[in-house]
């Protein structure tokens, strides 16, 4: 029997060396780079902060809050998505720790962080309730949680099948903001959502589907 975790790993490992030709994952446009980091100035906490990027591929996220002066650490369950965070962090001189591991259950023992950030993930989980419960678990007193999540429509054009099983995931496609919101509230003092769709500097273009950020404090 193909273990699930390998066969995801592998899928993502695949995905890694074209993984940063997507506008929104390289963020090479200077609009784009410069989009995304507005808006993770506004939701990082204030001065330097402990930050735990949950499925950070190749790491374009962790190096905007590194460059803002933020301490990272990024875990993705793809060796080859952490090798180019590690990489791309290094290129520019700016500390950063990526760890190979399931960001479901990120393997960083007791530590706790200021803000817990995931992008474009929950749809790939086998439990993604629990492993909401786990990164709020992880979170310091007056911690945040952000998730940038959507509900993903058919683009109509030919991509590579998920792993074999993806059709039985729980939030499979993606899930919209307000059914997230619901999974969410109850594992947090106060939640807020920001439409992301209609920003089209942070998607390289316009995008047909549901996108948003999740905002929740502890």
């Amino acid at each position: 029997m193909t273990d699930p975790a390998a066969a995801i790993a592998a899928y993502w490992d695949a995905a890694a060396p074209a993984f940063d030709d997507e506008p929104d994952h390289g963020l090479r446009a200077a609009a784009t780079r410069a989009a995304w980091a507005r808006l993770l100035d506004a939701w990082a906490p204030a001065g330097p902060a402990d930050v735990l990027d949950v499925g950070c591929g190749t790491g374009s996220l962790s190096l905007l809050l590194a460059t803002a002066g933020h301490r990272v650490t990024g875990v993705d369950l793809a060796p080859r998505m952490v090798e180019r965070a590690r990489a791309k962090l290094a290129a520019t001189g700016l500390p950063g720790r990526f760890l190979v591991g399931d960001a479901a259950a990120p393997p960083t023992g007791e530590e706790a962080f200021d803000l817990v950030l995931c992008r474009h993930l929950v749809w790939t989980l086998p439990d993604p309730v629990a492993a909401l419960r786990g990164w709020v678990g992880r979170l310091r007193p007056g911690g945040r949680l952000v998730l940038v999540e959507g509900r993903w429509r058919e683009s109509g054009q030919a991509a590579a099948p998920y792993v074999a099983g993806a059709e039985s995931l729980p939030w499979n496609g993606g899930i919209t903001a307000d059914d997230l919101a619901a999974a969410v509230r109850p594992l947090v003092r106060e939640l807020r959502t920001e439409p992301l769709g209609g920003v089209v500097d942070l998607w390289g273009g316009p995008v047909p589907d549901e996108r948003y950020a999740l905002i929740a404090d502890v």
